[in-house]
């Protein structure tokens, strides 16, 4: 009997030990201070941005394609060489002609050179002025009139993907810059050229399309490259700017602590919002570039205090 009350009086210990380690823990007031700040506004430029992706591609994409069945002879123009309307891109003969100049090789030299003169290579033509962005085929390859021997462009765009619900924020000749995923640190300054009027759906998402076109379009641009393009929707220089987090948003309207000299504590003053952006926020009215804001928040930190150890732990012996 004696051990059993032993056995209970020790677990009677043991929880109302733990209960005291879970209050230490759990219900222990956390500390925290207030930190102040005080800040002027600043003069600046502001932008109301919108981001989305986008590829670049050819604005009118050209293929040349042969006007017979046969055998290209020579190719002349090369991947990045810029063209004019009515240059020879590749000579090419017809089903037959090749027919001909491999039976006459089989003869003599003279009869392969009448033959050659007699029956003339087909010439390709440029029908634009433009770059060539593909130039793969090789002379002595066989082409049909389906295959493009060559294709062209005669300017490089950004096509961008905008969401159904943005799309209404973008216009016409809005400005945009674009940045490469090959080459993220330089900046390209474009404008909307052409808002398309027909959507699509990617992964379940309304988007419509946008064609930028650069002001200077570079020279490591290729047709395909992944970019990222962020829509200047507004923008204004000489703006009044605070940070974001010293606006208070409170049900009768937006709010700065102003410090006067001679009030010990901010005042609440009532402000009026223009553009804002991920960090700064316009001022339009209630503030001067002169006034002092403070702003407030809160730096929490772990007690300190011994209360909420274990009172069942041994204690170390200070050295």
């Amino acid at each position: 009997m004696r051990n059993k009350k032993l056995k209970i009086i020790s677990i009677s210990l043991c929880i109302l030990a733990a209960l005291i380690f879970l209050h230490a823990k759990l219900w222990h007031p956390k500390q925290n201070t207030e930190i102040t700040e005080e800040i002027k506004p600043v003069v600046g430029n502001i932008e109301n941005i919108i981001s989305t992706t986008g590829t670049v591609l050819p604005k009118n994409r050209l293929e040349v394609k042969p006007p017979v069945n046969g055998r290209i002879v020579e190719m002349l123009a090369k991947e990045g060489e810029v063209v004019k309307t009515g240059q020879i891109l590749a000579w090419m003969s017809s089903t037959e002609r090749a027919a001909l100049l491999d039976a006459a090789r089989g003869q003599s030299d003279e009869s392969l050179k009448y033959w050659k003169e007699t029956y003339k290579a087909i010439p390709l033509i440029s029908p634009i002025d433009g770059e060539v962005i593909v130039s793969d085929t090789q002379p002595g390859q066989t082409v049909t009139a389906s295959d493009a021997i060559v294709v062209l462009s005669d300017r490089l765009i950004v096509r961008a993907q905008v969401d159904e619900t943005d799309i209404g924020k973008i216009k016409p000749d809005n400005k945009a810059v674009i940045s490469l995923e090959a080459y993220p640190d330089t900046k390209i300054r474009a404008s909307v050229e052409h808002i398309y009027y027909e959507s699509e759906t990617v992964n379940n998402v309304t988007v419509y399309k946008v064609d930028l076109m650069p002001e200077e379009v570079p020279s490591f641009f290729r047709s395909g490259m992944n970019a990222t393009i962020d829509f200047i929707e507004q923008s204004r220089s000489g703006a009044l700017l605070l940070p974001v987090d010293a606006v208070l948003n409170e049900k009768d309207g937006n709010y700065v602590l102003v410090k006067r000299n001679k009030d010990k504590k901010p005042v609440k003053t009532a402000v009026t919002l223009g553009m804002s952006d991920d960090k700064n926020i316009e001022i339009l009215s209630g503030l001067t570039q002169d006034g002092k804001v403070v702003i407030k928040t809160q730096k929490y930190s772990l007690p300190t205090s011994t209360t909420g150890t274990n009172p069942f732990m041994p204690s170390r012996k200070k050295r």
